[in-house]
């Protein structure tokens, strides 16, 4: 019998297992033509974006197309994040923000809420020497103070002992909800005693999770929705949105080539 998982108390209500999001209903076909570019990658690095921010999503429906079980899934995921952060720091990006848990994800079952806590426990465990060599250091993205305490403690280790990594950031947004994030960073302004003309957009920049990186230049979403579901809301204003049709556990290092090619595409003219 699956142990019952403590929820945070504010944390949306659990739904029935067959209850899924439209978008976790049939299984689309595997793959997609934007997998590989037809073309070299020959984009310059200046027009690289600094900070790549991704909607994992498609995990579940990824596993249901082969018969396999949510849990596989998401292990699969696994797998591809680790090719995207090893393809991040050879095409030079500085930020890679990873959406992994979010607070609406406590309302699915005991078993794979829980399920998903061992496997980032794991997967902290198992990567952190390669994230090392990686040069990569981590930043968790969320109220890490509502997860298990084991998690927490593991979560934070991780975060120490990559410190040093100076050539990708990596951010993974767990237990994170944009508009949590901007409730907590409310609070700490009011808890600094700042007076409400010294609140001002830069105070409050100053307060999120992300304080002292660059906001995201394109924001990547997996799976086929077209929907941001909370991710970075404040920081994705000036955001390029880049959809795919790929699930995330078929994204990979051409895929995201693609994404990047585009987004050298684009005119960015921030409102001139």
């Amino acid at each position: 019998m699956t142990a019952r998982i403590s929820r945070p108390t504010d944390s949306p209500a659990l739904v029935h297992r067959e209850s899924q999001p439209a978008s976790d209903t049939g299984a689309p076909p595997i793959g997609s033509p934007d997998a590989a570019p037809t073309e070299p990658f020959e984009v310059p690095r200046e027009e690289l974006p600094r900070h790549v921010a991704i909607i994992m999503d498609g995990n579940r429906r990824w596993a249901k197309a082969r018969g396999q079980t949510e849990m596989e899934g998401h292990a699969a995921g696994v797998e591809t994040v680790r090719e995207v952060i090893r393809h991040s720091v050879r095409r030079g990006i500085e930020v890679l923000s990873l959406y992994a848990f979010s607070r609406e994800n406590w309302a699915r079952s005991d078993e794979e809420v829980g399920g998903l806590f061992f496997l980032l426990e794991k997967v902290i465990r198992n990567e952190t020497a390669e994230l090392k060599s990686q040069g990569a250091r981590i930043r968790v993205l969320g109220r890490i103070e509502e997860l298990p305490p084991e998690t927490g403690a593991s979560i934070q280790q991780a975060c120490e002992e990559t410190a040093g990594g100076r050539r990708l950031q990596v951010n993974i947004a767990f237990n994170y909800s944009g508009r949590t994030e901007l409730v907590d960073a409310a609070r700490r302004l009011v808890a600094r005693g700042l007076r409400p003309n010294q609140i001002d957009e830069a105070a409050l920049t100053g307060a999120l999770y992300t304080a002292g990186l660059p906001d995201p230049d394109i924001l990547i979403r997996t799976g086929g929705d077209q929907r941001i579901s909370n991710f970075l809301i404040w920081q994705a204003a000036y955001a390029e949105f880049y959809f795919s049709p790929i699930l995330w556990p078929d994204f990979g290092r051409d895929a995201l080539d693609a994404a990047l090619i585009e987004f050298a595409s684009r005119q960015r003219r921030f409102g001139k």
